[in-house]
């Protein structure tokens, strides 16, 4: 199967600014000229989908169309085995209009409390990753990480549920590592670690290179 590689300006289909430094320091590299969608203006549509594909897809091709330049979106979040899949798609709703994600990780602590779940909490982070093209043109990657949750949070880099996930490579939550090691195994630069960074190897391999 034949993949459409990426040239010149590419919109960045998102309003969160850890999520969009991500993704700016994983295309750096690439040469991408990437703009965000809030440096452009665009709206943020409403995240209708029911599954992770399906919102990424809806931002990017909203942000192609207004634009009329390619644009890349991703849609990730918390899966906790142990509330049935719980915040998932909803991960970043769990955090409020203010985006109060300390709020959102003692919820799902208290989630967890209420269902007398025990330790470990199993969990993963997935990401999909999407291009879309003015044409309607699609590409489409998938990234997961498994690990379990750790409270109290530890660590105060990254963003979101970071501080209280630890994938299962490591001893650190991904809020106690730096962006270099969150994106690759240490000693091995070739295999991504976060799930983020995994879909955007597939991504990258398919589009960029």
């Amino acid at each position: 199967m034949s993949h459409r590689k990426i040239h010149g300006k590419l919109v960045i289909a998102t309003h969160n600014p850890g999520k969009l430094w991500e993704l700016q320091q994983l295309l750096a590299p690439h040469g991408v000229d990437a703009v965000s969608a809030g440096d452009l203006g665009l709206p943020e549509p409403e995240e209708t989908e029911t599954t992770f594909a399906g919102n990424a897809a809806l931002k990017a091709r909203a942000a192609a169309m207004a634009s009329g330049l390619p644009a890349f979106a991703d849609d990730s979040g918390l899966c906790v085995d142990a509330l049935d899949g719980a915040p998932g798609i909803y991960s970043a709703r769990w955090a409020g209009e203010n985006r109060d994600f300390k709020a959102a990780c003692e919820l799902v602590r208290q989630k967890l409390e209420e269902r007398g779940a025990t330790p470990p909490f199993r969990a993963n982070f997935t990401c999909a990753l999407a291009v879309v093209w003015p044409d309607g043109h699609i590409e489409e990657f998938e990234g997961r990480v498994d690990g379990v949750l750790v409270f109290p949070p530890r660590g105060d880099k990254g963003f979101g549920y970071d501080p209280i996930f630890k994938p299962d490579e490591l001893d650190k939550t991904f809020g106690e590592m730096m962006s270099a090691e969150k994106h690759a195994l240490p000693g091995d630069g070739s295999r991504a670690l976060s799930h983020r960074a995994r879909a955007f190897q597939a991504l990258a391999k398919a589009c960029l290179d």
